[in-house]
């Protein structure tokens, strides 16, 4: 009984591991076609041209900072200031926190 788990078993480990080792990779390369890689000057026409687009898209992003955001505050912190029957805020509480209008702290 206990040879035919056996048998049983090292027969199932035999057929998985030429079923993994039959899978071949299906990643395709440059070089398996024969086209050579690009030469130093398209690479650094592609990095000019990589600046040039953060560049714009760090003068979009800093102008928008710039109009009046409102500054981060942690858990715990003072984000709210009562202004008699108003309240004002101080800052925003970071993600997955509320400003609580009671306490006026970041909970």
């Amino acid at each position: 009984m206990e040879s035919s788990g056996l048998l049983r078993g090292l027969l199932c480990v035999g057929l998985l591991s030429v079923l993994c080792c039959g899978q071949a990779s299906q990643e395709v390369s440059a070089e398996d076609f024969g086209v050579d890689q690009p030469g130093p000057a398209a690479d650094r026409d592609l990095m000019e041209a990589l600046e040039a687009v953060l560049g714009r898209m760090h003068h979009r992003i800093s102008s928008t900072e710039k109009r009046g955001s409102i500054p981060v505050c942690g858990m715990g912190d003072r984000c709210a200031m009562k202004f008699g029957p108003r309240i004002g805020k101080l800052c925003d509480c970071t993600r997955g926190a509320n400003c609580n209008s009671y306490l006026l702290k970041c909970i």
